[in-house]
């Protein structure tokens, strides 16, 4: 991707002015708001969604509505909210794939991330980790290459969806090993369910969705995709002391709202949810999840922040071959 192209990506993460007749941002929220969570209940997005939303409605006094609409990627809900109001009332939880992976994995993307949204604040990062069956020969990551070259076009590994960091990771796994395994896209969450019937070998999930199935024994992990171990598994190495220098492939979460959302409305929203994560609750949640949250949470920072993200998987995406309409 050209400099120029990549600068001119950040710039309508910003929020614009809003519309007239808006609400007077004093006033807000003066009705229920809705974060749109474009996953299934029970991953990441969600849990993550949850957490927070509680927070917010016990700070305004108002009703903060979760709204799972999944499909397409995280494509379904992330255009439902590009397509809303800019009132502050339609929120998303936007996270690689539909803000950062998705402009270059699909050929008619039904919103642009440079024009139809207003950043808020970056909420959140998180490691994938690369977990098999308990019961699974496999041991470490040596051991999964190993059976991955002996079999090659067997080995399979689940994902939540096609552009998704899980998927993405696997493809960075087959390149940088030079193996050849097997990707079975899911929707959202229901890979989980394969995984731990055998239908499939091995899964890069994020450490919320996996936690309890690794604590209770059920998932065995090998290895965490950032650079450095995880507070909430540190006996877990990451890839690159697995042998992979290069592999980094952190999933992340972060508010957005429809592009001319009023900024004092971006800014009352960028404090609420600053004020959130610095709550003890959270804050212990989000560490119990794995979750690592954001320590720079400014409207500017995630619009650069998504920048260097799509350019990043834009190289990721190039090499899997994966194009979908």
């Amino acid at each position: 991707m050209a400099l120029g192209r990549r600068a001119a990506l950040g710039l309508p993460l910003l929020a614009l002015p809003g519309t007239a007749g808006a609400q007077a941002p004093e006033q807000y929220p003066s009705r229920p708001v809705r974060i749109v969570v474009s996953f299934t209940a029970g991953g990441t997005t969600d849990i993550i969604a949850r957490l927070v939303g509680q927070q917010l409605s016990e700070r305004w006094g108002q009703p903060v509505v979760i709204d799972n609409r999944p499909g397409a990627g995280g494509n379904i809900g992330t255009e439902h909210v590009a397509r809303s109001a800019p009132d502050g009332y339609t929120l998303l939880v936007g996270s690689v794939g539909p803000l950062a992976v998705n402009v270059s994995l699909y050929r008619n993307l039904p919103y642009d991330p440079r024009r139809d949204f207003a950043a808020v604040t970056l909420l959140a990062g998180v490691p994938n980790v690369l977990v098999v069956r308990s019961e699974a020969p496999i041991r470490d990551i040596a051991s999964l290459v190993g059976e991955a070259k002996r079999r090659p076009g067997q080995v399979s590994y689940a994902s939540t969806g096609s552009g998704t960091s899980s998927h993405l990771s696997g493809v960075m796994l087959d390149g940088m090993a030079g193996i050849n395994t097997v990707h079975v896209p899911y929707r959202g969450a229901v890979a989980l369910n394969d995984l731990l019937a055998g239908r499939v070998d091995f899964m890069f999930a994020t450490i919320p969705s996996v936690i309890e199935q690794i604590r209770s024994g059920r998932l065995r992990p090998l290895a965490v995709t950032s650079t450095e171990r995880s507070r909430s598994m540190p006996e877990v190495p990451t890839m690159v002391e697995s042998g992979y220098p290069e592999f980094d492939a952190s999933s992340w979460f972060g508010i957005v709202a429809p592009a001319g959302t009023p900024p004092a409305t971006v800014a009352k929203l960028n404090k609420a949810f600053a004020d959130a994560l610095a709550t003890p609750k959270v804050r212990q949640l989000f560490a119990s999840q794995g979750l690592e949250p954001a320590t720079d949470g400014s409207p500017q920072q995630l619009g650069r922040f998504i920048v260097s993200e799509t350019a990043k998987w834009k190289d990721v995406v190039k090499k899997s071959g994966a194009q979908l309409d």
